[in-house]
């Protein structure tokens, strides 16, 4: 026992002493002396340590460090949050309170009519406009000769050199508006967007405009009634899209507008009814080069025409059949953005070879699209082959009489790639006697016009028999439709309905004029479903008929590339079981996918804290459909404090004179007061609103009665706080330095909070402000203390660092739950707490955790004076989830103790002390393997470079010869890509993580343990910190383990799947609800209607120069 301290003091006299005169080591004298006993009484030291080392440490004096520790932050902490007199106050109130278990079945019915409510209003507005619409096409008479000035959203406003208006622009007024994110936009106008590919002066054009110009009046007359209504438009199946309010476009970095409505899920969905699709590709020899380029565009083209409600598979031919994708053979996959991804990766890769042989690809296609079929896979609706080739020699009559003569319900589509005209008819006789469609296809600009056309001709039994079906989409954020973030980074939905032309001389034709639509904000719907009606944890999310997350609290749609936030590949094909999955039997999934109204419970962890941290939940779910559209709507309610609500009640005057203290705010992002459907009410916050609602100056304002109540309520039991923190303010003993804001939260969205630190000094610079929405009430969550608090024992404080670093160190938040109870029932009435600097802990601990020098040791087993400042001891203190707040090292804070000493924490875990949590996200991102991810080869050099300018210069003089775009677009994206040139180990691919999390066990309080390292024993004790969730480690520092234990990470690690399982999950078909409606046949449709000769005709000089051009800029 006596050796210890004497070695520890020798060591530290002699690095003094060396530091001290700058000598070495000395070979005579005293020091001599000391330095050739001080081996031994190192060996003394270890062969005592090894007969009985657990005596080294004193757990006893430890415990008594923890017990001050606990007990002078827990005074600091309830001194300068003021914890005791807000519980006190809501005590005081408990009896003129009523606490009320929350009906989670009718709430979810009550949310479910309100969105209802809010949906069918959109639904009726677009039924207006496809009226409108029709009506305006029955009485307009087509002309060849139109000349028609519209407003182009590309010219608007725009002068040429002598400053006059550019022809189809023209003063076109633009107003920043609130509610349309804040872009400039013309509310009494709408006006066109045309593509770059398609000509602004065709007659087609010209007409649709002159006609669809009788929507603008439809377009105001919705908004002034419904003025939730966000864009409404019309796609028109010419190209053109006329859109309300009108807009400046802003086109891409090279001038381009690549953005085309028939492209769009609202516009192809509402055009056809679902659909069955093989796309059948040759690979043969005569399809190199060129062919095969436009081949490979023609199937991505394709694939970009369908939705999560159609199903397809792909299959190449030459000397014989395969599939693009072994995994899928025999079946179809559903063609939800995951698949149609895939698919287009492996049509990057195809190669040609040998000859082409289509009569067995076609047996092919027919036997998937039977069996599915047959079998009830699939649509059930339309069935589509689609066979790309620059030639077909082969007899197939014998494989249509066998497999679809003579009902023909199976369309054939044929494709011709190339110059070559030779197998034309042949190509035509397939489409034309299968009730398909033929193009030809001879450069790349020739594709989107073409592959567009066999959507007219399915939806031609729609269109003849005049069955207007609404259609909802899929969770999306149209980036590309407008050039803002405010936009971009918004989900929404659409709903859609086709426009038919209804003049009877072309009613056999089944004529489709386009698409009309509006598109709802899913934050705006989800608002119907107020947060505070559900709790801490409580949330509401909505999934579609496929399964898939619409919103949810827990949905990631954008991950971080470089500075910039973009939408994941996979972000709108987010399956229910992928967020809830806990669900492990995906009975909740079955039963919401289906429409049906139950309830469920499940056991669930849950992450908080980005991630860093796990919470047990005990979840009770509730879920019903929403009438009329594909979508179910479901809510969570977590038992215990989510059970239960308390009401109070005070009177307006009261209640109104503590809601305008300067130190009070209301959560921005609730709905206390309907500010968006009076124009004069939005530039108004919602604690204005309220305020002028109350005060009787906006009577009109529609408000939420019983949200409202509460805040009253809360704004009068918590106003006393305002003057104690100011008290502590003014106190004139003054401060303890560190301590920077004191807060409250409610469960009515209720903030209050006092800085105590002066902005100049403050370290928790973001802190509750408007940009640390970790930390405020949001549309999605709770502040985070507020629901940490919450799974903590009311009245003792949870310490934790938040994740963000701050100006210029660490913060810690302490913060405490505060109930009412009537009866038997306790509901949460909020949370409390105080931010401060690490330093005021720190320098509290430093202070305890060290025994003076005279201490009396007489009765101490192990080092007495114990100092955790001694060089041979590390001591910390970590909070329950394992992280560190309190280290020597100054780094380490915030660091997950695992990394700092894996030795220890690994034997905390074997004892029981800390348990391992294995979490799952199936919304990651993992990095690809290395090699380059694209073919095309980056420009390298200046040959590259003149390339590129050489490319433009053709490109863009063609352009000018043929007035739109024909040969403009050859093989641009091979130059794109090269600019974009990147490696596979820079990019990010969706996939599935497993991470761990680290809890605390508190029924362990305090224990102690030897670890033998080798040639050393490490001994460490650990004692929980009382009255908090933290644990105070003492630890030997003189033995290195490291060697023997790794360091313990929190690192994502992905989910690797061997092929057989990642194929049986790749062909896994998850139940879905099928769309109510299919439209797959009509006896009167008029199927000689089935293609000719390429929609443009090119004079010879340029049909010989495009595609040689082109061809020379692809073997660049």
């Amino acid at each position: 026992m006596f050796w210890i301290p004497v070695v520890s003091r020798l060591l530290k006299e002699e690095m003094d002493a060396n530091a001290g005169d700058g000598v070495q080591w000395q070979r005579n004298g005293p020091r001599r002396t000391r330095l050739t006993m001080l081996p031994w009484m190192i060996l003394c030291s270890s062969l005592w340590l090894a007969v009985d080392g657990q005596m080294k440490i004193s757990p006893e004096t430890v415990q008594k460090w923890a017990e001050s520790f606990g007990k002078e932050m827990a005074s600091l902490s309830t001194k300068y949050s003021g914890a005791e007199l807000l519980q006190k106050k809501y005590k005081d109130v408990e009896g003129v309170l009523k606490i009320e278990e929350v009906d989670g079945g009718e709430l979810v019915q009550k949310f479910a009519e309100e969105m209802e409510k809010m949906l069918g209003r959109k639904m009726k507005s677009v039924k207006r406009l496809a009226e409108a619409a029709e009506e305006a096409d029955l009485y307009h008479e087509y002309n060849d000769t139109l000349e028609f000035e519209y407003y182009n959203s590309m010219l608007i406003n725009m002068a040429d050199e002598d400053g006059n208006p550019l022809p189809l622009g023209g003063e076109f007024p633009l107003e920043k508006n609130e509610h349309f994110s804040k872009l400039p936009v013309n509310t009494q106008q709408s006006n066109i967007q045309v593509p770059t590919n398609v000509y602004n002066r065709d007659t087609d054009i010209l007409n649709g405009a002159y006609m669809s110009e009788a929507l603008n009046d439809v377009f105001i007359d919705n908004f002034q009634k419904d003025p939730t209504l966000t864009w409404q438009y019309f796609g028109s199946s010419s190209g053109f899209f006329r859109l309300y309010p009108g807009i400046q476009w802003i086109p891409d970095e090279n001038g381009v507008v690549t953005f085309d409505c028939r492209n769009r899920n609202w516009y192809i969905q509402a055009a056809t009814s679902p659909k069955d699709v093989v796309i059948v590709v040759d690979v043969s020899g005569s399809m190199k080069g060129l062919r095969l380029t436009i081949a490979k565009h023609t199937i991505n083209t394709l694939l970009d025409t369908l939705g999560e409600n159609d199903f397809v598979n792909i299959i190449a031919y030459s000397d014989y059949v395969r599939y693009l994708e072994p995994c899928f053979k025999g079946i179809l996959v559903q063609a939800d953005l995951d698949n149609r991804e895939h698919f287009k990766l492996l049509t990057s890769e195809l190669h040609v070879k040998g000859e082409g042989k289509v009569k067995n690809a076609m047996r092919e296609s027919f036997r998937i699209l039977n069996e599915a079929a047959a079998l009830g896979q699939g649509s059930l609706c339309n069935q589509a082959i689609m066979l790309i080739t620059d030639g077909a020699m082969e007899d197939f009559q014998d494989v249509f009489q066998e497999f679809n003569w003579p009902e023909r319900r199976v369309r054939v589509f044929t494709y011709l790639i190339g110059r070559e005209m030779t197998f034309a008819e042949n190509v035509k006789w397939i489409a034309c006697n299968n009730k398909g469609y033929y193009t030809h296809i001879s450069t790349l600009a020739d594709v989107q016009e073409n592959v567009m056309e066999y959507l007219h001709v399915l939806s031609r039994p729609m269109v003849i028999n005049h069955d207007h079906d609404i259609i909802w989409t899929e969770a999306y954020m149209d980036s590309v439709l407008f050039n803002s973030q405010a936009q971009s980074l918004l989900l929404m939905t659409s709903v859609a309905m086709p426009v038919f032309s209804k003049k009877k001389e072309t009613l056999s034709h089944g004529i489709l004029l386009g698409v009309v639509g509006t598109d709802v904000a899913l934050k705006e719907l989800m608002r119907l479903a107020p947060r505070y009606k559900l709790g801490v944890h409580g949330y509401a999310y909505l999934i579609t008929n496929n399964g898939y997350i619409l919103s949810h609290p827990d949905l990631r749609p954008l991950y971080k590339e470089g500075k910039k936030l973009k939408p994941k590949p996979n972000y709108n094909s987010v399956d229910l079981s992928e967020v809830e999955w806990e669900d492990t039997e995906e009975k909740l999934r079955t039963a919401m996918v289906k429409g049906e109204t139950g309830t469920l419970s499940l056991d669930v962890r849950t992450s908080v804290d980005k991630g860093k941290r796990v919470m047990f939940l005990k979840n009770d779910y509730f879920y019903t459909g929403i009438n009329e559209t594909p979508f179910s709507l479901g809510i969570v309610l977590t038992r215990g404090y989510g059970q239960y609500i308390f009401v109070g009640n005070v009177s307006v005057e009261e209640g109104l004179h503590d809601l305008l203290a300067p130190d009070l705010t209301i959560a921005s992002e609730w709905t206390y007061c309907e500010t968006d459907i009076d124009p004069a009410h939005r530039k108004l916050s919602q604690l204005q609103a309220v305020v002028r609602y109350l005060t009787g100056k906006e009577p009109d304002l529609e408000c939420d009665v019983q949200l409202m109540q509460q805040t009253l309520f809360d704004a009068v039991v918590t106003a006393p706080m305002e003057a104690y923190w100011t008290a502590l303010m003014l106190n004139p003993t003054g401060m303890d330095d560190g301590i920077e804001t004191a807060f409250l939260g409610t469960r009515s969205g209720l903030m209050r909070f006092q800085r105590y630190a002066g902005i100049e000094k403050r370290v928790g610079m973001s802190f509750l402000t408007a940009t640390d929405k970790e930390n405020m009430f949001t549309l999605d969550h709770f502040p985070l203390w507020f629901r940490r608090a919450a799974e903590y024992p009311a009245g003792q404080f949870l310490y934790y660092m938040p994740r963000q670093d701050t100006r210029a160190g660490r913060i810690v938040i302490s913060t405490t739950a505060i109930t009412v109870t009537v009866g038997k029932k306790t509901a949460i009435a909020g949370a409390i707490g105080v931010q401060m600097t690490l330093e005021v802990m720190e320098s509290r601990f430093w202070a305890i955790a060290s025994q003076p020098n005279d201490t009396d040791c007489s009765d101490v087993e192990g080092i007495c004076p114990l100092r955790c400042d001694s060089f041979d001891m590390e001591c910390y203190v970590i909070d329950n989830n394992g992280f560190v707040l309190i280290s020597k090292q100054r780094a380490d804070a915030g660091t997950f103790f695992g990394e700092v000493d894996g030795t220890v924490m690994s034997t905390l875990i074997r004892m029981g002390m800390f348990k391992r949590v294995s979490l799952f996200d199936y919304q990651a991102m993992c990095k690809m393997n290395t090699h380059s991810v694209s073919r095309a080869r980056p420009l390298l050099n200046s040959f590259y470079a003149l390339a590129s300018a050489l490319k433009w210069f053709l490109s863009n003089f063609l352009l000018f010869l043929l007035e739109f775009n024909v040969c403009g677009f050859w093989h641009t994206e091979h130059f794109a890509d090269a600019s974009a040139h990147k490696k596979k180990g820079d990019l990010l691919q969706p996939c599935d993580t497993e991470y761990p999390s680290f809890v605390y066990e508190p029924s362990v309080k305090e224990t102690n343990s030897i670890i033998k390292c080798g040639r050393c024993q490490k001994m460490f004790v650990v004692q929980q910190i009382p009255q908090s969730n933290l644990l105070m480690l003492v630890v030997q520092a003189d033995c290195d383990c490291s060697r023997q234990y790794s360091p313990i990470t929190m690192e994502p690690k992905e989910v690797k799947y061997n092929s057989s399982v990642k194929c049986d999950r790749m062909r896994s078909q998850k139940i879905r609800r099928r769309p109510e409606s299919c439209h797959a046949y009509h006896p009167q449709e008029n199927a000689n209607d089935c293609g000719g000769a390429a929609a443009v005709s090119l004079s010879t000089l340029l049909f010989l120069v495009c595609p040689s051009i082109a061809s020379f800029l692809y073997q660049w």
